[in-house]
């Protein structure tokens, strides 16, 4: 089966296709010719994720799936949540949204963050959604060099390595991406 992924972030991309790769064709943004950037205009991570979803079915006529990802800080009330890729800016950088998350939690004891999913898949007219969550902690500092985003300062609870030093399968065994893909596929697997 081919899925359309809507997303123009190649890590997530690459993380999701090995995810999926047995069962299902990942198509990315780029192979349909969509090479616009898609609005992310509303206030939560499921409405983005549907907003991306219906964008593509519109534009394109594919079914598809998309994500919105937030990390949630406890002592920072919960942001940067749906900001999170543009919390320093709308260049999206990551090293300026980690030096800015670092820079805030500065002498903060309180270090408790989680990572959260939404996945909207929008297939023969119908919606869906899918949501991972994984709990764990803001690091004092950057450790590790593999993974994107955050990756670098998270820790996920029972674990003493960030994200950003765990290979890839094993983060996708515990990550937030990866419960919602897998609850994706599960999902399709019954169809």
């Amino acid at each position: 089966m081919k899925l359309v992924f809507a997303t123009n972030n190649r890590h997530k991309l690459e993380e999701i296709t090995r995810m999926l790769k047995d069962k299902y064709e990942i198509i990315s943004l780029e192979e349909i010719g969509c090479r616009e950037e898609i609005p992310e205009d509303y206030e939560t991570l499921q409405e983005n994720a549907l907003e991306k979803a219906r964008y593509v079915k519109e534009h394109y006529g594919y079914d598809c799936f998309a994500d919105d990802t937030g990390l949630e800080i406890e002592a920072l009330g919960n942001r940067p949540g749906v900001y999170s890729a543009r919390y320093a800016g709308p260049a999206k950088n990551s090293e300026d949204n980690m030096h800015k998350v670092l820079g805030e939690m500065k002498g903060e004891e309180n270090r408790k963050a989680r990572f959260r999913t939404v996945i909207a898949l929008l297939l023969g007219g119908e919606e869906h959604f899918f949501e991972g969550i994984v709990e764990g902690k803001i690091l004092e500092q950057q450790q590790g060099e593999i993974g994107f985003g955050y990756d670098p300062i998270f820790c996920p609870e029972g674990y003493r390595q960030s994200f950003a030093e765990m290979p890839m399968e094993q983060k996708n065994q515990i990550s937030h991406r990866g419960q919602a893909v897998r609850k994706l596929a599960e999902f399709l697997s019954r169809r």
